[in-house]
């Protein structure tokens, strides 16, 4: 090995700095080497290793863990070299040794974190997620992750005890509770949402005192987000789930069958008994022949039984126009391809008001998707309304301009008609 010619060790050993300078600088060199190696080489072979036998290349690069456990290297070099630098005051020492403590608690506790997104990630994959979403109590391991990481990285800042620390945090424990209150709450409400199976991702609810009406995308430890049905998005806070009602559609979907329950509003005046002639005509529709004859069969045999009282028309039975087009309505609907025959259908009058008789009809579709839905539900009424005058039956509806016009001009030519007789 060359000797150090004498000047030179003269000079060195009057500017001891220049030691600790270059000590610093080979330590500061070996740390990124030690950054740079684990980077490019241990951290790529081991990321390529775990995405090999996935479906897609970078499946487990998004969750950051491996490379945040990569950074505690270059750490733990300058943990352990910086106690060789010569010259180098106590203080400084110290406080790099804590910094750099500080820096790896800090790195292990955001690689936790991203290890446990992996697990929701990996968990959300299988069947049984959207009935038992773990999101939720994940979120809860990472506060108590990060609560520990702040705790040891004040007390290695410190250079105190993390215990003295502890001793400490009953003091605060009120005012703990104030601050994470509405994590407890969103804990206790996400821990019965999910053992009372309230929600699942997928659900379709309705919320309106909170303006949501659509599918819930996400539910968190704080919020669940429904996507209402013009694509905008709404965040509840998870406790309002236990404390408000919301309404679940889940079961009509798995009922595979959604109701309609709309009435017709007739005109009360256009309700009358059938004539003999209308009978006839009426008879000659499929879905009616059996009805008529098996009614006027029934009337027949009552009215026979009144003997001279039977005399006087306000004594007998009669068929109504009203009747028959609810035992057609009640047909079709029975021979109705789209509608489920195993669920309830009615045919069933309202209480009468102002806008008429209403007449309800009450049946399920055979699908539960809403397009179609509304499609079989519009050309059930679309039918509806057509063959009310077979009947005799009108729609009621609230006069508008035009009959108001009509009535005037009616009148108007009736005075002077009569103007014109005088």
């Amino acid at each position: 090995m060359p000797e150090i010619p004498p000047d030179m060790s003269q000079w060195l050993d009057e500017h001891v700095w220049v030691y600790t300078l270059t000590s610093v600088f080979i330590l500061l060199a070996a740390a990124w080497l030690s950054n740079f190696i684990s980077k490019r080489i241990l951290v790529n072979g081991l990321m390529r290793l775990l995405n090999a036998p996935t479906a897609g290349p970078g499946e487990f690069d998004r969750f950051d863990f491996i490379p945040r456990l990569a950074n505690v290297i270059p750490a733990l070099v300058i943990t352990f070299g910086i106690r060789f630098v010569p010259d180098l005051p106590e203080a400084v020492v110290t406080v790099v040794l804590n910094v750099a403590n500080a820096f790896i608690v800090l790195t292990l506790a955001m690689a936790l974190s991203g290890v446990l997104d992996m697990v929701n990630h990996v968990y959300s994959q299988r069947a049984d997620a959207l009935n038992r979403p773990i999101k939720g109590y994940l979120q809860v391991v990472k506060i108590v992750i990060y609560a520990i990481a702040v705790l040891l990285m004040i007390a290695t800042l410190l250079d105190r005890s993390p215990l003295i620390l502890l001793s400490g945090l009953g003091a605060l424990a009120a005012v703990l509770m104030l601050v994470f209150q509405d994590t407890i709450l969103s804990l206790v409400a996400s821990v019965q949402i999910t053992s009372n199976d309230m929600i699942r991702v997928g659900d379709w609810i309705e919320m309106p005192q909170l303006n949501a009406d659509g599918d819930v995308i996400d539910i968190a430890l704080h919020t669940v987000k429904v996507q209402n049905w013009d694509k905008t998005i709404t965040t509840i806070p998870t406790k309002r789930f236990i404390s408000d009602s919301f309404k679940n559609w889940r079961g009509m979907q798995e009922a595979g069958g959604r109701r309609i329950k709309r009435p017709v509003f007739l005109d009360q005046n256009s309700v009358r008994f059938l004539t003999e002639e209308e009978k006839q005509r009426l008879s000659g529709i499929a879905l009616l022949s059996d009805y008529l004859n098996s009614k006027q069969k029934e009337i027949d045999d009552w009215n026979a039984r009144l003997a001279d009282q039977g005399k006087v028309p306000a004594n007998t039975r009669r068929i109504t126009n009203l009747g028959t087009f609810r035992a057609y309505v009640v047909n079709y609907l029975r021979h109705h391809p789209r509608l489920r025959q195993d669920l309830t259908q009615i045919v069933r009058h309202l209480a009468p008001g102002p806008e008429g008789l209403p007449v309800e009809v009450y049946c399920f579709t055979n699908t539960t998707a809403w397009v179609e839905y509304e499609g079989i539900q519009s050309d059930i009424f679309d039918h509806l309304l057509s063959i009310l005058p077979e009947f005799g039956l009108r729609v009621f509806q609230v006069p508008s301009g035009v009959d108001m016009r009509e009535w005037a001009a009616g009148a108007g030519r009736s005075m002077t008609q009569e103007t014109n007789h005088d």
